[in-house]
């Protein structure tokens, strides 16, 4: 296997615990699992998060609530328990296989007795199938003869940083299998897992089960010589009442499914294998020339895969993935500003999963939007399973747990725009016209009319205004007429008001229906009309610098080398409102305004903004979401330097752990805007209706870019080296109906373009 596919810690470091257990994450959508060990460790914080399975919390209203812990495999080797805690380590390897999904461990261990035992493990949560997870170990004596006892639980004294959402409704063990049921104490949504434990040794092995209170377990028993080898396969089935009403009825039936049909470990994962090699037939990106980049790439676009849901509309992805208990397992506007371009280039039918997200809790944004005694859709800046609004509107302080007012809830109105603008990308990007019309239409029209009465009439500078809100940089609050928001509504009622007469031109039956039931008078569209073009923005008409906000520029500079060498953020360095009174951003806002509208800025305007912001922005210890952005304005600006220094950044904040926070769960926004760098910056990829184009914009030291993309139902490959002719070119595919899933999609023309690419693969491999 090449080492770019491969993430491989070779050295246990027990003060790297918590950040590795978040870069060993696997997944499948619909559950994630932490890379905690098998055996457990006092400080370890194991976790799975079933996607949807939320739960109340204090202050943060709800959250994913952490379910019963299915790894738990304890081994005993003549009475002496394993651990990495005590004993000799003389040898240990840990490796996340992202092309397959596998997560394997090896190690050489001596007892304190001085016993030494090879051990290995893998596990897997299944592509193939959602409801399984599988975990493999091996034990074998290296100097002596003895027993091996081994202890498979199902562990349901598990908690989100000391908070408890589980009681224990029943459990047992029988036949070489053992269950557990549990049920959430507010939301009372029911979990079951069933596990069986399936041991081939050497001689006889005895399996017994034992029922400790919430934590049942099966226990083999078994005499091992000298290099003989224990294999033991754990298979566990999890369902919850989400899907079934009956979900320890629905594991245990599941488990006798695989029984039946003499489906074990291996064939387990053949299975699970085939179903990541169809996801990397597309969505892989190959860079020659750059291993880091590489593996960093790959450690994305798996990260983002396994968090995304297949096969349930009702969820999205949380801003840490399914990886950790951090931002409770809240869903922001990272998922389709930074996430969702790489589904809908690449997985369109999981980029139409998470958009229906957002069409499922739009009665939610309505009702957040009659509170405020506005019309129309008002989406919550946090949200769960309802849509509603679950921003805390005070946290404690992490030092003194003094309160802190947290105004994003309040003030970041941006994210109902954004919501608009990603479902008017997938639109336009894959001329999926069913669902625009049957859901997408509703979405930018119903959350277009908020902004009618967000808006302010400023009679004395005759424009409308948006006054107290906070834009992408969160170091500002509470400001007046930020340009992000400004342009973000103003593109907003634009087109709403084009949506609206495309969908009267092809349907307008359905139109009329949507118009009656939104009241879109005429009198209301032609005040869209009016705010989109009187709507201020503040921007110098000589320099072509836009201020951030009103007064921004009053604000006291700084010089962010004067700080330097730190090792924490502005904020934390000025405090909340020292930052809020100082020209520092957390992460870039009027460039991200011309990032995403770029059509409607020219160079000399791009290249004015990023000389005032760059400097200005906190880089190092700011956002995560913010380097990749700089990446690409870099690129667009003929910067190829500085482009790649802010690439790496955002490469770099999981595996490196850049801003020392990766402990606290993946930067799945960060990977999300990784592939837009890659793709949008150094493959220069512009995409419009009726075509697209693609312009080398390599590092100096990248011979070679290439990935496909989707492109209105049409699989297209970019094959880019800094001596070719620097363009490509391409027209627009025939539009495919709807969104029949890509993953059998477009007949002919999609095997083609698998056969391409595995050839492509095999090509890459052999090198």
């Amino acid at each position: 296997m090449d080492d770019n596919w491969l993430i491989t810690e070779t050295t246990f470091d027990p003060q790297q615990l918590h950040r590795q257990e978040t870069v060993f994450t696997i997944g499948n959508g619909y559950l994630g699992t932490r890379g905690a060990f098998e055996e457990g460790l006092p400080e370890a914080r194991p976790a799975t998060l079933v996607n949807g399975v939320y739960d109340a919390v204090p202050v943060a209203f709800t959250e994913l609530a952490n379910a019963p812990n299915w790894l738990p495999l304890a081994i005993s080797i003549n009475g002496e328990r394993f651990g990495l805690e005590r004993g000799q380590l003389l040898h240990y390897r840990r490796t996340l296989n992202l092309r397959t999904g596998v997560l394997s461990r090896e190690v050489r261990w001596r007892s304190p007795r001085g016993h030494t035992v090879d051990l290995s493990w893998a596990r897997f949560a299944s592509l193939a199938d959602p409801h399984l997870l599988a975990l493999r170990c091996h034990v074998t004596p290296l100097d002596f003869d003895g027993e091996i006892e081994l202890r498979a639980a199902l562990d349901g004294h598990v908690d989100n940083r000391g908070y408890v959402h589980w009681d224990t409704i029943a459990q047992g063990g029988a036949d070489n299998r053992i269950w557990l049921h549990s049920r959430t104490r507010a939301s009372r949504i029911d979990l079951a897992e069933v596990a069986t434990l399936i041991v081939q040794a050497g001689e006889a092995t005895n399996i017994s089960s034992t029922d400790c209170s919430g934590c049942p377990t099966l226990v083999a028993r078994g005499r091992l010589r000298q290099g003989q080898t224990m294999v033991a396969d754990k298979l566990v089935t999890l369902y919850t009442s989400r899907e079934d009403a009956a979900p320890n009825q629905a594991a245990e039936r599941h488990l006798d499914r695989l029984s039946a049909a003499g489906q074990g470990y291996a064939e387990l994962q053949a299975a699970h294998q085939i179903e990541w090699e169809k996801y990397w037939a597309i969505s892989d990106i190959f860079i020659e020339g750059d291993d880091q980049a590489q593996r960093a790439i790959r450690f994305s676009i798996f990260q983002l895969l396994a968090a995304a849901p297949r096969d349930d509309t009702r969820v999205s992805i949380p801003a840490k993935a399914l990886s950790s208990f951090a931002y409770f397992g809240h869903v922001f506007w990272d998922t389709e500003i930074y996430m969702l371009p790489f589904f809908i280039y690449t997985q369109p039918r999981l980029a139409h999963n998470l958009l229906m997200y957002r069409y499922h809790t739009l009665p939610a944004a309505r009702r957040k939007a009659s509170a405020g005694g506005y019309p129309g859709a008002q989406y919550a800046w946090e949200s769960a399973d309802t849509g509603d609004e679950v921003t805390p509107v005070w946290v404690p302080h992490r030092k003194d747990g003094s309160p802190v007012r947290i105004w994003t809830g309040d003030q970041a109105i941006h994210i109902t725009a954004d919501v608009a603008y990603g479902a008017w990308h997938y639109w336009r990007t894959t001329g999926d016209d069913d669902w625009m019309v049957d859901y997408g239409a509703e979405i930018v029209l119903e959350t277009a009319r908020f902004w009618e009465s967000r808006v302010k009439w400023n009679a004395c500078w005759a424009r409308y205004e948006i006054s107290r809100v906070m834009g992408p940089d969160e170091y500002h609050h509470t400001e007046n007429n930020n340009a992000y928001t400004n342009g973000m509504a103003r593109w907003h009622l634009k087109t709403a008001r084009e949506t609206l007469g495309w969908l009267q031109n092809t349907r307008p039956t359905l139109a009329d229906q949507l118009v009656a039931r939104l009241d879109l008078t005429p009198a209301r569209l032609a005040r869209w009309e009016a705010i989109s073009e009187q709507l201020h923005i503040f921007q110098d008409p000589s320099s072509g610098v836009i201020e951030q906000c009103e007064n921004f520029f009053a604000l006291k500079d700084i010089d962010l080398g004067t700080y330097e060498p730190r090792q924490q953020s502005m904020q934390v360095l000025l405090g909340i409102e020292g930052a809020n009174t100082q020209q520092v951003l957390k992460q870039p806002d009027v460039l991200l305004l011309l990032y995403l509208l770029s059509d409607e800025y020219d160079q000399r305007a791009k290249k004015a903004n990023w000389d005032y912001y760059a400097p200005r922005t906190d880089h190092t210890f700011g956002s995560s979401l913010g380097p990749a952005i700089h990446a690409i304005l870099a690129c667009e600006l003929g910067m190829p330097d500085a482009a790649y220094t802010h690439f790496r950044r955002a490469a770099q904040a999981d595996l490196m752990d850049v801003r020392g926070n990766a402990d606290d769960g993946l930067h799945a926004a960060s990977a999300g805007g990784l592939w837009q760098a890659i793709v949008f910056g150094f493959g220069g990829l512009k995409v419009t209706p009726v075509g697209w184009s693609a312009t080398a914009r390599l590092p100096s030291h990248w011979r070679r870019l290439s990935f496909h993309f989707y492109h209105r139902g049409k699989l297209e490959t970019v094959d880019l080296t800094p001596e070719q002719d620097p363009q490509h070119r391409g027209k627009a595919g025939r539009p495919e109906r709807g969104d029949e899933t890509q993953d059998a999609q477009m007949g002919s023309k999609r095997q083609s373009g698998l056969a391409d690419n595995r050839r492509l693969v095999q090509r890459r491999m052999s090198r």
